[in-house]
């Protein structure tokens, strides 16, 4: 296993007894399925920013008809009035005023702080997932051992 960690030191998980390396185990999956999570709401928040970016990109002149939607499903007639008076979700329930540049500036500021924070995320993740298969595949190893040693000679039960 390595460490990366600061104050983090380095293991031989080869000398460790079965419960230990089985409570290491299970602590990886906890930390890799955690991880993983995080990755995952990483992705959704970033697909919706890319959404309501490609959203802003695709408004068309003034005094269009649009659905405006005021719910998930259901959404009412409206007419676009300035393509330069957008209200965007800042976050918290907090509502900006901004133009069409200006909003899709802020999406895709967005969208990169989000990939950057993926591209942190997911080598950790990797390492996790590495160091827990490492684990199990020396546990099981030990396992196999234990059971060979305890066998009768000459291999009959």
């Amino acid at each position: 296993m390595a460490a990366h960690e600061p104050g983090a030191k380095q293991i031989d998980v080869t000398t460790l007894p079965i419960p230990h390396l089985n409570h290491l185990s299970q602590q990886l999956e906890q930390e890799v399925e955690f991880l993983t999570n995080s990755v995952n709401q990483l992705k959704v928040a970033q697909a919706k920013f890319s959404e309501s970016e490609e959203a802003v990109g695709q408004l068309s002149k003034p005094g269009k008809d649009i659905l405006v939607p005021l719910t998930a499903s259901m959404y009412v007639p409206g007419q676009l009035r300035d393509e330069d008076e957008l209200m965007v979700d800042i976050g918290t329930g907090y509502y900006v005023a901004m133009t069409k540049k200006q909003a899709q500036d802020f999406f895709k500021r967005k969208i990169d702080y989000l990939t950057k924070n993926i591209e942190k995320v997911q080598p950790v993740l990797q390492d996790k997932y590495r160091s827990k298969q490492v684990i199990s595949e020396v546990m099981q190893a030990k396992i196999q051992a234990q059971i060979a040693a305890n066998a009768p000679p000459g291999g009959k039960p």
